[in-house]
């Protein structure tokens, strides 16, 4: 459900930390929703300062294909917004990360240069952002080993998303439990202050701050932050033919999902193939996600509240509203699928950007790497 007043907002933050089980050092009560949601609308060109300039911002993306519309709406669009309040602003494909998927080496290359493509033509601009390739910054893997011994197997297998994976595996990796320190690894290693993620890795980064925690305790320091995290007031979006999950790179149906390199003629058939449901009039309801998943689309893309959709379309049937949408999603992504076809006949200057931008991530993370063993031991 999207929320357009402070104290809905607030009621939604406290909501989210009681069902995680999260420990803020903000009272929950007391909790400033403008810390966690940024601005009325993804699309708004009149976002509120959250912080300084100063502060560090970190985010990742697992390179596991051509990010898709949820992806953009979700998390790519807001780190974009975030450019213009933060610095330095880093964004990483964790590659690494992606390990935990099965993948050919050749699949995993082009899928790794699609998303820092896809994020250049979205707006990432290198003047203003780091952006580099995990794996190549080595100091990763090193802070993870270091982060590793500061944890037990039963605190990551206590992770709701490890339970998840669990049950529905009967073998897996070591990988997918360690999973979550890495990503703590990731954040730590620039000491970054604030960390915009989706509700489903809250307790990631809850498990970041306890490993910030613990360090500082055990060795007498106060060397890594306590890192927020910021959510967007987008709804997750969800695929478009099984509303109750999701929208997935994974879903082996491609009409379940809009990739951002999909031709505006393709956009528009998959919004009109949405599953919707039998009743005609276009509202927003518990009861009806399907109908609510392109609200939330619509409103998203366009800025427009809930309540406005549904006075706009109320002279529409569902199948009408599709096509009327389906006209606003495809002009939206327009500029970035023309970006992205651009780039991908110019891939040295994309590598040219990922080498630049691994400079300057290892030369942070190389300072704060040394002075890591030197606090440990190791120097």
């Amino acid at each position: 459900m999207q929320f357009s007043c402070t104290c809905l907002r607030t009621m939604r933050c406290r909501h989210t930390a009681a069902l995680y089980g999260i420990r803020s050092k903000f009272p929950v009560d007391a909790i400033n929703c403008q810390k966690f949601y940024t601005g009325s609308s993804p699309f708004s060109n009149s976002a509120s300062k959250l912080s300084s300039p100063y502060k560090t911002l970190f985010s990742g993306i697992q390179p596991t294909g051509v990010p898709h519309l949820g992806n953009y709406l979700g998390a790519v669009h807001n780190w974009v917004k975030l450019q213009d309040q933060y610095s330095p602003c880093i964004f990483s494909v964790v590659d690494l990360h992606s390990l935990t998927n099965p993948a050919d080496p050749e699949t995993r290359r082009r899928d790794i240069l699609d998303t820092a493509i896809t994020l250049l033509a979205c707006g990432i601009d290198p003047s203003r952002s780091i952006l580099y390739q995990q794996s190549h910054v080595k100091e990763h893997a090193e802070l993870c080993w270091i982060l590793t011994c500061l944890v037990t197997e039963a605190r990551l297998k206590q992770i709701p998303q490890w339970k998840e994976k669990a049950k529905q595996q009967k073998t897996f990796s070591f990988g997918l439990i360690s999973y979550p320190v890495l990503m703590a690894a990731d954040i730590l290693l620039y000491r970054a202050e604030y960390v915009p993620v989706g509700e489903d890795q809250l307790q990631h980064l809850e498990l970041c701050r306890d490993l910030a925690s613990n360090f500082n305790t055990k060795y007498g320091v106060d060397f890594f932050p306590q890192c927020d995290w910021l959510l967007s007031n987008v709804p997750r979006i969800r695929s478009l033919r099984n509303p109750e999950v999701k929208m997935s790179k994974s879903d082996s149906s491609k009409k379940s999902r809009i990739n951002l390199d999909d031709d505006s003629e393709t956009i528009r058939l998959r919004i009109r193939q949405a599953v919707t449901d039998c009743t005609g009039r276009v509202f927003y309801s518990p009861d009806r996600p399907g109908v609510s998943n392109l609200i939330d689309i619509h409103s998203a893309l366009t800025g427009h509240s809930i309540q406005e959709i549904e006075q706009l379309s109320s002279n529409m049937d569902t199948g009408q509203y599709k096509l009327h949408l389906a006209d606003i999603v495809a002009q939206a992504l327009e500029p970035i699928n023309s970006k992205i076809n651009e780039l991908r006949q110019n891939k040295d200057y994309v590598e040219r950007i990922l080498e630049e931008g691994r400079l300057k991530a290892t030369s942070i993370a190389c300072e704060n790497l040394d002075r890591v063993k030197n606090i440990i031991g190791l120097k």
